[in-house]
C-alpha cells in the first residue's frame, strides 16, 4: 500500500513556492537565490563577503560573483574596510529585503487558508522540529 512521503510534500511544496517566488520576484529583477543574499545581509549589515558565503555555504566562486551582480545591479554596497569587503543593502536592497519577506508570509498565508488557526500552529511547530534537524546537517538562513 503506497503511503504519503514528506519527501513527497515538500517537493510539491517547494515547486509550488519556487514558482510563486520567481513571479513575484522577477518585478524586482532578483531570483530566489539572491534573494537569500540580500536578506542575510539586511539580518547583518555591514557582514563581509567571506562571512556571507559561508553562512549560507556557497561555493566561494559563485558566492563573490552573485554578490558582485547584486552590487552592479544597485542591491548592495560593497565597501572595502581593512582588508575585507564589507556589505550593506542600498535603498533598492531594502526595499528588496522587505518585499521578500513578504513573499514568504504571502505565500504561507495563501496555502495555509484551508487550516484553521489550531491546525497552522501545529504544522509550524512540527516542521520547526524536523527543519532544525535537518538544520544541524548543513547550514541555512531564516528568511
Amino acid at each position: 500500500m503506497f503511503r504519503q512521503t514528506v519527501a513527497y510534500s515538500t517537493t510539491v511544496l517547494f515547486r509550488d513556492f519556487s514558482e510563486y517566488t520567481s513571479r513575484q520576484l522577477q518585478k524586482l529583477g532578483l531570483n530566489r537565490g539572491m534573494l537569500f543574499l540580500v536578506i542575510y545581509v539586511g539580518k547583518h549589515p555591514g557582514c563581509s563577503q567571506s562571512e556571507l558565503t559561508e553562512a549560507l555555504g556557497l561555493d566561494w566562486g559563485y558566492g563573490q560573483r552573485s554578490i558582485l551582480k547584486l552590487v552592479e545591479d544597485g542591491f548592495l554596497l560593497r565597501e572595502k574596510r581593512g582588508r575585507a569587503y564589507h556589505l550593506d543593502l542600498s535603498e533598492k536592497g531594502q526595499e528588496a529585503f522587505a518585499i521578500g519577506h513578504q513573499v514568504f508570509f504571502d505565500w504561507d498565508q495563501e496555502n495555509l487558508s484551508c487550516l484553521d488557526e489550531t491546525e497552522q500552529t501545529q504544522l509550524l511547530a512540527l516542521l520547526e522540529k524536523i527543519t532544525q534537524k535537518v538544520a544541524g546537517k548543513r547550514r541555512c538562513t531564516k528568511p
